[in-house]
């Protein structure tokens, strides 16, 4: 099994909508969209998940070493979770947290299909149209006004995407910020 990291939970986290990461004291952080915590790193490189309970039972059956957390939640070691499990979980808190607006578009996002979203090339591929529709950006002016750094952190868009991204931009006459 992949050992998970802070700095993987940092990145998923991060990359969610409306997400800011604030510090809590000794070293650990706490993620919060709209004005609600949805994870947070605790001791002994825990991740604790603000989930809605029948989204933590699921999580506690997959985890033998998950906790639950009253009122609501679960605290597991980062050590016992792959990448992709805790994309998804970080995600489902998130969700749960969420303002409407923000949740209602990250949902859309996971049905668009490439090439049918505003003027955004089809090559750049699913998970970086999934990612960018549900920043809500959704045509290559938008595109234009963020830096590779800022495209790279929406989680989804890789090298590929963004050197699609910047070509597609190139034949418009536009370039990325820098």
């Amino acid at each position: 099994m992949l050992v998970t990291t802070l700095a993987q939970l940092r990145r998923t986290a991060l990359s969610l909508p409306g997400t800011a990461e604030h510090a809590i004291g000794s070293g650990m952080v706490a993620f919060i969209v709209g004005g609600t915590r949805f994870a947070s790193t605790g001791e002994n490189d825990t991740v604790r998940l603000h989930l809605p309970a029948e989204e933590a039972d699921e999580m506690l059956a997959a985890h033998p070493t998950a906790e639950r957390l009253t009122p609501a939640g679960v605290r597991v070691p980062l050590g016992d979770v792959d990448g992709q499990q805790l994309n998804h979980w970080v995600r489902r808190a998130w969700l749960a947290h969420a303002p409407d607006r923000l949740a209602a578009r990250a949902a859309a996002a996971e049905t668009v299909v490439p090439g049918e979203v505003g003027d955004l090339p089809r090559a750049i591929g699913r998970p970086a149209t999934q990612a960018l529709a549900g920043a809500g950006i959704t045509t290559l002016a938008q595109v234009a006004d963020l830096t590779e750094a800022e495209l790279l952190a929406l989680h989804g868009v890789g090298p590929k995407a963004v050197r699609v991204l910047r070509e597609a931009l190139g034949a418009t006459g536009h370039q990325l910020e820098r």
